[in-house]
C-alpha cells in the first residue's frame, strides 16, 4: 500500500508579520538540546555507570516546547491534521470555509490552554511549588504552556484573518 504524497512539501511558509522563521529556529535549538541533552546522559551512562536522570525535567520541557512551537508553524502555514478525504468532497469555497472553522475552533481550544495553563502557572508561582527533581520553582516549567499557547491563538488568528481576506492562508 502506497502512501499519498503530501501536498504540502513544496508549498512555501505564508507572508506573515512575524516571520515563521522565528518559530523554527526555536524548534531547532529545543531539539539540538535535547539531543545534547541525551548525547551526555547515554556517554555519562556508558563511562559511568550514573544516570543523569535530573536531566529528564528539562528534556521534557523542550518537548513542550517544540510541540507547541510545531504547533504554531503547522497552523499559520495550513499545514494541520485534517481530514482530507471530505474536505477534497468540499468545493473550493466550502474547503475555505471549513479551514476558517477550523481555526475557529483552534483559537477557541488554545484560548482556553492560554487561560487554565496561566492559571496553573501562577498558583505554582503562589504557592512556591517546587519541581521534583530540581527543586526549581515549577512555574518555569508550566510557564511555557499560556505562552506558547498564545503565539498558537495569534498564528491562528492570523491565518482565519487571511482566510477571510480571500488568501488560500
Amino acid at each position: 500500500m502506497a502512501a499519498e504524497p503530501d501536498p504540502t512539501v513544496g508549498r512555501d511558509n505564508p507572508a506573515t508579520r512575524i516571520p515563521l522563521k522565528v518559530e523554527e529556529v526555536l524548534v531547532a535549538a529545543a531539539m539540538a538540546a535535547m539531543a545534547l541533552i541525551t548525547a551526555a546522559n547515554v556517554v555519562t551512562r556508558y563511562l559511568t555507570d550514573i544516570s543523569l536522570a535530573f536531566t529528564e525535567e528539562y528534556s521534557v520541557v523542550l518537548m513542550v516546547l517544540v510541540a507547541l512551537l510545531g504547533t504554531a508553524v503547522a497552523t499559520a502555514s495550513g499545514r494541520h491534521i485534517r481530514i482530507a478525504y471530505f474536505t477534497d468532497l468540499l468545493s473550493p469555497r466550502g474547503r475555505r470555509l471549513a479551514e476558517m472553522a477550523a481555526m475557529a475552533l483552534t483559537v477557541l481550544c488554545f484560548g482556553i490552554l492560554v487561560w487554565y495553563g496561566w492559571r496553573l502557572a501562577y498558583d505554582e508561582y503562589r504557592f512556591e511549588v517546587l519541581s521534583n527533581g530540581l527543586g526549581h520553582p515549577n512555574w518555569w516549567y508550566t510557564g511555557w504552556l499560556p505562552l506558547l499557547s498564545a503565539v498558537v491563538v495569534a498564528r491562528a488568528i492570523g491565518r482565519l484573518i487571511r482566510l477571510a481576506r480571500g488568501g488560500d492562508g
